[in-house]
């Protein structure tokens, strides 16, 4: 298939295909998982800011006993509290290692008053942040530095339910960007990984895909040359009879007659030729325009082994038949191509066995199964030969001497019939062991 151009393009072409169209579902997909992913994060970070600033809001208020005034007992809360002194510069609340659910290093917290002001900051509060109030609830913000913050901002109440100012719990968004960051980098790495890997697939699963087409094609190539040579031959010799014929001055009835007679029998071998090709052809398409009906198999064996006894006489070949079933076996088919097969099967094995040996027709069932089979001692089948005898004008050996009549079309036309009926052919040899056709029919 690589030495031919037309499949090779097509091949290249199909393959480009795949692989195009696997990357666009994989680019796809892949930045659907990156989005899911991303969201998935940012939903946990919203929830665990909304957790902890849950818990600290409700710590905070029932501690809290005058509006923008710290109590000492903060400090057990937040770790690392820092007050901003009027002048902005921040003081150290006294030092209480407590643990608590923001002691980690990316949370911060913020208190501001009732106007806004900052009054004090815990936790891993970043410097760079703007110190100005923001009330809104979710916000995501940048420092000086380029680096991002969530937070959330909830109001404060006094033990006594009066506006003590603002809380804002945040956190670094660095853990997350590096996350998604590393994310990135496993698909971009992973794709390109991917799709390399798709192509060699596509190239692969192309030449799968071109096989059975590249065989038809040969196939009808094979087929075409030799329709061609068994039609040249019959035109040929009647050419060349005509012609003879034409160069004579004059013909006597004698010869006139000879020249008409071998011009009649190789319109017959071209006129049994080109039934036998639209048979198949019309099979191949299932063109059939009868009906099927009920076929008596009994019946059709016992009268193929006395219609083609005299064949074998003449070849001096034993032809028998077993019938080794006590009911009819009926099938529905078409009784004239399943005659033309199991003929087909019987004059093929009279045809190759010499003189001196037998033929037995055997007819059987089993599972349901019609079972005819056509057993000879004739010369047998090579087992190269034996996967290619069912192919038109496939010949063994190549013979075409024309010493067993015939195109080369029995087999094929008998396969062909076999499989429009819903069965099998196959065949079993040894060379100078003789062969056996097994037919097989759904009764």
């Amino acid at each position: 298939m690589n030495q031919n151009k037309l499949f090779n393009r097509t091949r290249w072409q199909l393959a480009i295909s795949y692989a195009a169209v696997m990357g666009l579902i994989l680019s796809l997909l892949g930045f659907g998982v990156y989005k899911a992913i991303a969201h998935a994060h940012w939903v946990a970070i919203d929830r665990e800011l909304e957790s902890v600033a849950g818990t600290l809001h409700d710590s905070l208020e029932i501690k809290l006993q005058q509006p923008g005034r710290l109590e000492p007992i903060v400090n057990e809360l937040l770790p690392n509290l820092r007050v901003i002194g009027i002048n902005g510069i921040k003081k150290p609340w006294p030092e209480r290692h407590i643990l608590s659910a923001i002691n980690q290093s990316y949370y911060y917290i913020r208190l501001f008053d009732n106007s806004g002001n900052l009054m004090a900051t815990a936790g891993a509060y970043p410097e760079e942040l703007p110190p100005t109030f923001n009330s809104q609830h979710w916000q995501t913000i940048t420092d000086s530095q380029g680096n991002s913050y969530h937070q959330i901002s909830v109001s404060l109440h006094t033990k006594n339910h009066e506006n003590w100012g603002y809380f804002q719990v945040g956190r670094s968004l660095q853990d997350f960007n590096n996350y998604l960051s590393t994310v990135k980098l496993v698909l971009n790495l992973g794709l390109p990984t991917a799709l390399i890997l798709v192509g060699f697939s596509s190239w692969w699963l192309a030449g799968l895909a071109m096989k059975p087409i590249y065989s038809s094609y040969r196939q009808i190539q094979q087929f075409t040359a030799d329709a061609a040579h068994e039609l040249r031959t019959p035109l040929a010799a009647s050419q060349a009879t005509v012609e003879s014929a034409l160069l004579m001055s004059e013909l006597d009835e004698k010869e006139a007659r000879e020249i008409l007679r071998t011009v009649e029998r190789q319109n017959r071998r071209l006129t049994q030729l080109v039934a036998d090709l639209l048979l198949l052809a019309r099979m191949d398409s299932q063109a059939i325009a009868d009906r099927p009906q009920l076929c008596c198999l009994n019946d059709l064996v016992s009268d193929l082994v006395e219609e083609l006894a005299a064949l074998a006489i003449a070849s001096e070949v034993a032809l028998t038949s077993s019938i080794r079933v006590q009911q009819q076996l009926n099938v529905v088919g078409y009784a004239d191509r399943l005659y033309r097969l199991v003929a087909n099967l019987i004059v093929n094995a009279i045809q190759y066995t010499p003189a001196g040996g037998k033929v037995t027709v055997i007819l059987d069932c089993s599972h349901q199964e019609a079972i005819v089979q056509v057993q000879d001692t004739g010369i047998g089948i090579a087992a190269a030969d034996l996967e290619r005898i069912f192919d038109r004008f496939y010949r063994v050996n190549s013979d075409r001497s024309r010493n067993t009549g015939g195109s080369g079309l029995g087999l094929a036309i008998a396969q062909t019939i076999a499989r429009a009926h819903r069965g099998s052919l196959s065949a079993r040899s040894e060379l100078g062991q003789g062969a056996t056709f097994l037919l097989r029919l759904p009764l």
